[in-house]
């Protein structure tokens, strides 16, 4: 998961102390993020990979290859560990993706008619969000929105979405949250969008009533919760990701529709956390 020392000229997207973040430069740079994905995916949670992906002990597809890769980067380690990937979240801009095979997320969503209805917005999927588990707060976060911001404004995207995952694939113990979004966040109209036929994840969302949204909150995954507050909407319907052992929703979020206070906090020109 290291990378060698940083060359001048690479243009930063965000520094919060010690750590930094911009796109993956190289090879052996993508390489280290697939190296950290595997770490968290299969050896800290439930995923199964193949014998191919066991042997080369990365998580890796043929996305890797077209999109960006975001990765925070930790300057303040010493030794080897110096220069650290430490997270790692994946970009890949609409304009890229209709010149190769299209997004990732439509393996598991119907997600043309989205597209379709929005032929003069630029869409930006963000996939493969990973954090090593001592940087699992605040900072490490922040730099990653700061990184994912800066990266809309420059290629003036409009809407961002993606696949997002809560952890298991049993129905009855994610009821609960999922029930909370269904009744609350379910995006509507233009915006809607459904599982693939026949992949919808079997389930019976528990009444309005019954939910109780404090904890259905405190329950769902912080980057799902993180999606909440910029002000996305949720897909109707999940899908069930055998291979990551996930139940997964589809965010969607018109950048025009980002809270405010998400904006104004990180700067309109994405100065908050800009690299001096």
């Amino acid at each position: 998961m290291n990378i060698h020392p940083r060359d001048e000229g690479q243009a930063l997207l965000g520094q919060l102390g010690t750590m930094e973040v911009r796109l993956a430069q190289t090879a052996e740079e993508i390489q280290a993020a697939q190296r950290l994905r595997y770490a968290v995916f299969y050896e800290e949670l439930d995923a199964v990979p193949s014998e191919a992906t066991k042997a080369s002990g990365m998580d890796a597809d043929a996305f890797d290859e077209i999109c960006d890769h975001l990765i925070v980067i930790d300057r303040g380690l010493e030794g080897d560990r110096y220069g650290e990937i430490v997270a790692t979240y994946r970009l890949l801009r609409q304009e890229v993706a209709d010149q190769n095979d299209g997004f990732y997320s439509a393996s598991e969503f119907d997600i043309e008619p989205l597209l379709t209805a929005h032929p003069d917005k630029a869409f930006l999927e963000l996939g493969r969000s990973c954090v090593l588990a001592p940087y699992r707060n605040k900072r490490t976060v922040e730099l990653l929105w700061q990184g994912t911001w800066a990266y809309v404004l420059k290629h003036g995207m409009d809407v961002l979405f993606g696949c997002a995952s809560l952890s298991g694939v049993d129905q009855s113990a994610l009821r609960a949250p999922l029930s909370f979004l269904h009744h609350n966040c379910e995006a509507v109209g233009e915006w809607q969008v459904k599982p693939l036929r026949g992949l919808a994840a079997p389930f019976e969302p528990l009444d309005a009533d019954e939910v109780d949204a404090r904890t259905a909150m405190r329950s769902l995954p912080p980057m799902i919760k993180g999606y909440l507050r910029l002000g996305a909407s949720i897909s109707s319907g999940s899908v069930i990701d055998h291979q990551f052992h996930t139940t997964d929703v589809l965010i969607v979020l018109p950048v025009a529709e980002i809270n405010p206070s998400y904006v104004n906090y990180y700067g309109a020109d994405a100065s908050r956390h800009a690299a001096t």
